[in-house]
C-alpha cells in the first residue's frame, strides 16, 4: 500500500456482497466469504519494494488494525460497524443471523521508521516494520510499538481540533465612522510624575475613544473546523540489540515489554528508554561454539510472569521471571524429537520455528516450523497435541527451495478467538486454515484475491505414533498434495503470504499479499 497517494488514490475498500452468513456449528467447516481488500494493485502493475507488508497486528478489541511496510511506514484502520459489533454477541446468544461482515477503513498512516546508517559497523539499518503490537488505550488515544531490525518506537496516535479564529476583535470598516483616528502632530510637555495629561483620553493620545466605547468591538471567537490525526513518537527505544530484532512483546501488566533478537531478550518499561534489563542470553563465550539462535519470543497472554521464546533447532522454552533475574534456566521446553534415521542436511532449517503465539486463554502454544504448524498444550510438553501438514508436498523440492533462498521464509501463525481454529500462510498467495478442535479434521485452503479459491478437505487424522488418543499424543492432519493450487496450477514460490492475523473476537482473518490487505469472514 502506498500511504503517499493522494485522497482519491488512497486504498478503497471493495466490499463485497451483502449475504449474510449463518451461525456456524461447532463442528462444521467454517464457510470463508471475501470482505474487504486495501491496496488492490491493477493487473500487471508493478509492485514497489517498499508498499509490501511486513506486519499486521489487531488490537486487544479487534476495531483497530494496523500494518506495516517494508517502507518503514505505519498504517492504521478502524472498524466501521463498531454500533452492529456492540450487538453482535446479543445477537449470537439468540441464535440470530448476523447480517452485516466486518467492516474496516482506512484510518490514518505516519512514517514509523526511516533508513539509518551505522557508521561504527558500517551497516545499513532500513526502514522495514519487522513488528508491530498494539499497547493499551488511554483517553481516547492509540498507543502501539513499532520497530525495525534496531530500533523500538513508542507511538501515540490521537485526534487533534483544528481551531480557526471565526470572529475577528475590531471591525476596521467601522472605526471611522465611531471614532477618530489621528497622529499627534504636536509637541507636547511630558506631565509631571504621577501627572495625567488632560487632553488624552486615549491610551498614548493617538486613539480616541467615543462615549459608550466600539460597538464593533469584541473578544475573538474560535471555531473547530476539522479534526486530524497526529501521530507523536512518546519514546525511542535504541541501542540495545547488537543483532536483528525480530519480536516485540507487551506483557499483561501493561507498563512493560520485550524485544528480542538473535541472541538475547530485553525486558523494558515503557516509560523508561534509557536502560533495559536483559533477561536471556544464548550468546556463547567463544561465537564458533554457537548452535542455535532465538527466532521468536512472547509474553503469557494473562502471566505476567511468564514468556516464551523458540529456537532455530525447533524447541520452544517456556521460562518464569520470577526464577532469577537472568533466565538462563527455562521451566519447560516444548521439541518433538526427528525419528532416527530420518535426518538429512536440511533437518535442522526446517525444524527452525519462525513464530509462536498463545492462545487467548493461554492455556496452548501455536508454533509454525517451514514444514508444519504444531499445536503444544503448557501441561504437557512430552509432545504436540496436533502436527499440521503445510508444506509436506514440498520435501521433494527442498534442494530448489535451499538454492533459492525459499526454504529460509519466515511464515507467520495465528489462533482464532476461540481457540478452535489456526491459520497460516503459505506460497502462491495461499493460506491455509485448520480445526484444532479433538476429532476435527477441517482444512481449508484459500488464496488471497477477491474470489478464494477454496478447498475442503476431510481427510482422517492419522495418529503420530502407536494407538494413542489424538489428545494425549497429537494427530496430524492436512498433509495432501499440494503441489499445485486450487486451479491445478503449479505454484509460484515468488508469490507468498508470510503475514497474517485473526481478529480476537469474530472468525475474521487479515493476511497480507504483498502490498495488498485482504480481509475475510466466516
Amino acid at each position: 500500500m502506498n500511504p503517499r497517494d493522494s485522497d482519491d488514490d488512497r486504498p478503497a475498500a471493495a466490499a463485497a456482497d451483502s449475504a449474510a452468513p449463518q451461525q456456524q456449528h461447532p463442528h462444521q467447516p467454517l464457510e470463508w466469504r471475501f470482505a474487504q481488500v486495501f491496496g488492490e494493485r491493477a493487473a500487471g502493475e508493478d509492485v514497489q519494494e517498499v508498499d509490501i507488508i511486513s506486519a499486521i497486528e489487531f488490537d486487544k478489541s479487534g476495531d483497530h488494525l494496523a500494518t506495516g511496510d517494508r517502507g518503514g511506514r505505519v498504517v492504521l484502520f478502524e472498524r466501521t460497524d463498531a454500533r452492529d459489533h456492540a450487538n453482535r454477541s446479543e445477537l449470537e446468544r439468540q441464535d440470530v443471523p448476523i447480517t452485516r461482515h466486518p467492516e474496516f477503513r482506512y484510518k490514518t498512516e505516519f512514517q514509523s521508521h526511516e533508513p539509518e546508517f551505522d557508521y561504527l559497523k558500517s551497516l545499513e539499518i532500513e526502514e522495514k516494520i519487522n513488528k508491530i503490537k498494539w499497547c493499551q488505550l488511554a483517553n481516547n488515544a492509540l498507543f502501539l510499538l513499532s520497530t525495525n531490525d534496531k530500533t523500538i518506537k513508542y507511538w501515540k496516535v490521537q485526534e487533534k481540533k483544528i481551531k480557526q479564529v471565526s470572529v475577528m476583535t475590531l471591525d476596521t470598516s467601522t472605526v471611522g465612522n465611531g471614532a477618530t483616528s489621528r497622529a499627534s502632530t504636536s509637541t507636547s510637555v511630558p506631565p509631571p510624575n504621577g501627572g495625567c495629561s488632560e487632553k488624552s483620553d486615549g491610551l498614548n493620545g493617538d486613539l480616541l475613544f467615543p462615549p459608550g466605547g466600539y460597538p464593533s468591538l469584541r473578544l475573538p471567537v474560535t471555531t473547530s473546523q476539522d479534526v486530524n490525526l497526529a501521530a507523536r513518537c512518546r519514546r525511542v527505544y535504541a541501542h540495545a540489540h547488537d543483532y536483528h530484532i525480530n519480536s516485540i512483546s507487551n506483557n499483561s501488566d501493561g507498563e512493560t515489554f520485550i524485544s528480542a533478537d538473535d541472541l538475547r531478550i530485553n525486558l523494558w518499561n515503557l516509560e523508561i528508554n534509557s536502560q533495559s534489563f536483559n533477561i536471556v542470553d544464548v550468546k556463547p563465550t567463544n561465537m564458533e561454539d554457537l548452535t542455535e539462535v532465538i527466532t521468536c519470543a512472547e509474553f503469557h497472554p494473562t502471566h505476567c510472569n511468564t514468556l516464551a521464546y523458540s529456537s532455530s533447532k525447533g524447541s520452544i522454552r517456556l521460562i518464569d521471571l520470577r526464577q532469577s533475574a537472568l533466565c538462563d534456566n527455562h521451566s519447560k521446553i516444548f521439541e518433538e524429537h526427528e525419528a532416527p534415521g530420518a535426518r538429512s542436511f536440511f533437518t535442522e532449517i526446517i525444524a527452525s520455528i519462525s513464530d509462536v503465539k498463545f492462545s487467548r486463554d493461554g492455556r496452548y502454544l501455536l508454533s509454525r516450523d517451514y514444514m508444519t504448524l504444531k499445536l503444544w498444550d503448557l501441561n504437557m510438553d512430552s509432545g504436540p497435541v496436533s502436527t499440521f501438514q503445510v508444506h509436506e508436498h514440498l520435501r521433494p523440492r527442498l534442494c530448489d527451495l535451499y538454492e533459492n533462498d525459499s526454504i529460509f521464509d519466515k511464515f507467520e501463525c495465528c489462533l482464532s478467538g476461540d481457540g478452535r481454529h489456526v491459520a497460516t500462510g503459505s506460497y502462491g498467495n495461499l493460506f491455509r486454515v485448520f480445526g484444532s478442535t479433538p476429532g476435527s479434521t477441517e482444512v481449508t485452503t484459500l488464496e488471497a484475491s477477491r474470489n478464494p479459491m477454496r478447498r475442503q478437505m476431510a481427510n482422517p487424522n492419522r495418529p503420530t505414533r502407536g494407538t494413542m488418543t489424538s489428545m494425549a499424543h497429537g494427530v496430524r492432519r492436512g498433509g495432501e498434495n499440494l503441489g499445485v493450487d486450487a486451479n491445478g496450477n503449479s505454484l509460484d514460490f515468488s508469490t507468498k503470504l508470510l503475514h497474517l492475523a485473526w481478529h480476537p473476537t469474530e472468525n475474521s482473518i487479515a493476511c497480507a499479499a504483498a502490498n495488498s490487505l485482504y480481509m475475510y469472514y466466516a
